[in-house]
């Protein structure tokens, strides 16, 4: 196996386990480290098929401690998922197998399909990035379409109004504004197949040769956080996410997008907000691990400072505008 020094960070048992779910006559080839990921180690293992060609698959492992004590349940979600999925024409991986608790493979794991593409996270083609956040919109709807015959579980909150980090120098009074808005309960919601993480990092496009205009989406990973609950949530995360990339008027104009791609929002302004505030309040406990993948893929500019800085402008623009 040819490893340029990436495969030996694959144990031993796990690339046992990995053979005992090959094809007869495949062998694993070579293995090279997937960057990006924030709670799991990524591995794509290059496996020859037995009439010689080659395909690709993906391990993912947990091994901080952490995330091994979530992990029975991140992969169990993760597992269901992949396997809803097959089929309903989202593109998401395949399940070759699945090792939640780490019995076999020292540490839990997954093993899946490999999905070709590659994350897209600049923003300085303005016409690219509209382009991708229309993409973002439709692929989000047609997640949301999908009717799972037994339901994930409900979706998690992630943040309370006594777990939120106002960032140094913020505005106050919106922050107190913002965080009282999620002390109350939350709004009634009719409930939506949710990815839980969608966002530009876990999105796979296929770039055409003859601009942005001719661009796809080709994947959608990570689905350990596979939910239950309202399409606001989602539309939040990925607003949220797009608001600490690009800007703060990106949030709005992706809630926008989604609409416009057929997206069916709560009613109430009230509750919009309550989602949007909620999602972006949970940002604020973690921004220096959501920062960190960023500047790894070259967005060198974003130091947990200056993502702090467009959280505030974006917590405050939900605030100001909602008056």
């Amino acid at each position: 196996m040819t490893d340029h020094g990436e495969a030996a960070a694959v144990r031993p048992s796990a690339l046992a386990w990995v053979r005992r779910h090959l094809e007869a006559g495949e062998r694993i080839v070579g293995a090279r480290a997937l960057h990006g990921g924030v709670t799991a180690e990524m591995r794509r293992l290059t496996i020859r098929t037995r009439d010689g060609g080659t395909r690709a698959l993906v391990l993912r492992t947990y091994v901080d401690p952490f995330f091994v004590e979530r992990a029975e349940d991140s992969l169990g979600r993760e597992a269901g998922a992949l396997t809803l999925l097959a089929g309903t024409g989202v593109p998401a991986p395949g399940l070759v197998a699945v090792d939640p608790a780490g019995a076999h493979c020292e540490y839990p794991s997954l093993l899946m399909t490999h999905v070709a593409g590659r994350t897209v996270l600049d923003g300085e083609d303005h016409e690219g990035l509209e382009t991708r956040v229309r993409l973002l919109a439709r692929q989000l709807v047609a997640i949301h379409a999908v009717r799972p015959a037994e339901r994930p579980r409900e979706y998690e909150a992630l943040t309370t109004a006594d777990t939120v980090v106002v960032p140094a120098g913020a505005r106050a009074a919106e922050w107190a504004a913002a965080i009282d808005v999620i002390r109350d309960p939350a709004p009634p919601y009719e409930g939506r197949f949710l990815h839980r993480d969608f966002h530009l990092g876990n999105v796979l496009f296929d770039a055409s040769p003859s601009g942005p205009a001719g661009d796809r989406i080709s994947g959608v990973v990570d689905w350990a956080g596979a939910s239950w609950g309202p399409a606001d949530l989602d539309v939040a995360h990925c607003s949220t996410n797009l608001a600490l990339l690009h800007g703060p008027e990106w949030g709005p104009r992706f809630a926008e997008a989604y609409v416009g791609a057929g997206g069916v929002l709560a009613a109430a302004a009230s509750a919009r907000l309550y989602w949007r505030v909620r999602d972006a309040l949970a940002f604020s406990e973690e921004l220096r691990s959501v920062a960190r993948p960023w500047r790894e893929a070259g967005r060198t500019e974003l130091t947990t400072r200056a993502v702090e800085e467009r959280l505030d402008a974006y917590v405050t623009a939900l605030m100001v505008a909602a008056g």
